[in-house]
């Protein structure tokens, strides 16, 4: 009656012992004591025994689950051992080798362009100005010449801040153009001036191409309106094209001037470069792509700054320094520069030990 327990059992124990993993010591143990274990189905058997036979029948089988069941326990703690113990010794560390450096942080594509405008403008004897990004309506607007009717001035374009005590109704705004600190410039310092304005701006526009802050890079020059030094249009043509060359990459790179219309600027001129719509390439193509807008300073703006227009004159040339960014490393949409997504810093970043040396291939 017991050899088939007897039988059970060695062959139970020779499945334990040829395991050698958590799943087929689970399948040993399944096949044994689950619902349709072979040990299960023994005992469920046991009501169909005769009384006499039932009674020694039990006690058998209440003994081998009993022993079989802590050979199944025993086993599985074995194998739980054994296999922290290769991991242990999968993961071990050695401490004598040096301490792997840190992950080095990347230099954001903005943060780079901006590091070779300046370098390109520095070689040209730019210094760098700065200023308040929350701006009055007359640095921002008035003493640019633009005038209370401009659709720039609207709530639509414009974020207006709430008047504080004693000012007049959108008398603040963030600005809208770096040039406010130009107006700054003029105000505080006396010509000669030579300075490029980068920062961040602000306008009520969201969208795959523009954003509700966006950065700018502006330059002005301020010198003498007659004489030898006189400043010309011919030193904004010469200033932008080897600016544009230089950041581009292309000693030949096309470039074109358009008339246009700035109320600051007189004449006004819009500057568009070479490029191919086809393949996006610059510098290639017959295909022109507007890239900044430039002009000769107007002499009202040179008034309201307390400099005699007969005197002085120069001109000034403003950018977008996303737009020049998109355009030399291929990024397509305005909003990724902003998603935080590390994954595409890594791309598109540059190494904070390499900084922009432009300056050298003058």
């Amino acid at each position: 009656m017991t050899d088939d327990l007897d039988t059970l059992k060695q062959e139970v124990l020779a499945a334990l012992d040829a395991a050698t993993d958590a799943r087929s010591w689970d399948a040993v143990r399944v096949g044994t004591l689950g619902k349709s274990g072979r040990l299960t189905a023994l005992l469920k058997a046991l009501g169909q025994a005769a009384p006499e036979e039932r009674k020694q029948r039990g006690a058998a089988l209440n003994q081998l689950r009993d022993a079989l069941g802590q050979a199944i326990e025993a086993r599985g703690q074995a194998l739980e051992q054994a296999a922290l113990e290769a991991r242990l010794s999968g993961e071990r560390v050695d401490v004598t080798l040096p301490v792997p450096p840190e992950p080095q942080g990347l230099i954001h594509p903005l943060s780079r362009t901006v590091e070779e405008m300046v370098a390109i403008f520095g070689a040209m004897g730019f210094a760098v100005a700065e200023g308040p990004d929350i701006e009055t309506d007359w640095h921002n607007f008035s003493a640019l010449n633009t005038p209370a009717h401009h659709p720039a001035r609207t709530d639509h374009d414009t974020f207006y801040l709430p008047p504080r005590d004693g000012e007049a109704p959108a008398s603040r705004v963030l600005r809208t153009q770096t040039s406010g600190v130009q107006i700054r410039t003029m105000l505080a310092q006396e010509p000669p001036i030579r300075i490029i304005v980068p920062g961040r701006t602000y306008r009520a526009d969201h969208d795959a191409t523009h954003s509700p802050m966006f950065h700018q890079c502006e330059g002005l020059v301020i010198g003498p309106a007659t004489g030898a030094g006189a400043i010309t249009l011919g030193h904004l043509k010469g200033t932008v094209i080897e600016f544009l060359r230089a950041f581009f990459g292309r000693p030949g790179l096309p470039v074109r001037f358009r008339a246009s219309y700035f109320p600051f600027t007189e004449p006004s001129m819009e500057i568009d470069i070479g490029w191919s719509r086809r393949t996006g390439e610059i510098g290639g193509g017959e295909d022109w792509l507007e890239v900044l807008g430039s002009g000769m300073v107007h002499p009202r703006v040179l008034a309201n700054c307390g400099l005699d227009p007969r005197q002085w004159q120069g001109f000034a040339f403003g950018m977008g320094i996303e737009r020049l960014t998109m355009l030399k490393h291929g990024i397509p949409d305005l909003r990724s520069l902003y998603e935080s997504d590390l994954r595409w810093l890594r791309h598109y970043g540059f190494g904070a030990l390499s900084p922009a040396m432009l300056h050298e291939g003058f």
